[in-house]
């Protein structure tokens, strides 16, 4: 499904052909953009009227700062239509660590009325042993009173890091998008070659982006930049940039 700046990252639904299965990732990797309530009532009545299960990956809710959904279970009708996806990995930092979580509600069923919690369930419990109880125990400790106060610390500092990002290019001229609600920044440069521009950056800047293009054919204009890091280390990242396209 195209999303893109002229459809406001959101997919024109009006010619969007029926499938079974809808992948919808929001907040958004790699455009930033986390979809507006009306925009999933939309998505619902949609998989509602064509039979579709959606598949909603919220591993970035966390990075919400507005009123938009950070599930999709908060859409009325969505428990019939959707699976929502997350985890610890951008949440907590505990990518390669592998932990985290499916939602497969009881009224989710087949046409023919069969529940599909009974199929996820055999298929996990036949292929998978569970997370290991040292991940399952880090789990617990982020979601404990201390843990998630910390991780919402973590979570502050990136917020201010995409702030540094998202105005520096803004400054410069480019049109910027994310940064307000999820860890990336979507940057734009017309015309030209997202791996050509990544590549320039890094030869000249020394800073590591990646091109838009290995996202899909629609990231070819686009760089995503991410906010993890230290915040002296974006400061100079951001130095180097405004020197490299001031």
């Amino acid at each position: 499904m195209n999303c893109s700046p002229e459809n406001n990252f959101f997919p024109d639904l009006s010619n969007t052909p029926r499938t079974d299965i809808i992948f919808f990732c929001s907040p958004n990797n790699p455009t930033g953009n986390a979809a507006s309530k009306q925009q999933l009532e939309q998505l619902v009545e949609f998989a509602r009227a064509n039979g579709s299960i959606i598949i909603y990956d919220s591993a970035y809710a966390a990075y919400i700062t507005d009123d938009n959904p950070k599930s999709i279970f908060e859409i009325p009708g969505a428990r019939q239509v959707a699976i929502e996806i997350s985890s610890f990995s951008k949440f907590a930092g505990f990518t390669g660590v592998r932990l985290g979580w499916t939602v497969v509600p009881e009224e989710l069923l087949y046409s023919n009325r069969y529940p599909v919690i009974k199929d996820f369930n055999r298929v996990v419990c036949t292929c998978f042993n569970g997370a290991s109880s040292i991940a399952q125990a880090g789990g617990l400790a982020c979601l404990s009173p201390e843990g998630y106060l910390a991780l919402n610390g973590v979570i502050d500092t990136y917020r201010e890091n995409a702030k540094i990002i998202f105005d520096t290019f803004a400054s410069l001229g480019f049109k910027v998008y994310g940064g307000k609600n999820a860890p990336y920044i979507w940057v734009q440069f017309p015309g030209l070659r997202s791996w050509d521009v990544f590549a320039e950056i890094l030869e000249k800047a020394h800073v590591i982006t990646v091109p838009g293009r290995g996202f899909g054919p629609g990231g070819e204009e686009f760089i995503r930049i991410s906010v993890f890091g230290d915040k002296n280390g974006v400061l100079e990242a951001s130095r180097r940039l405004r020197n490299l396209f001031k």
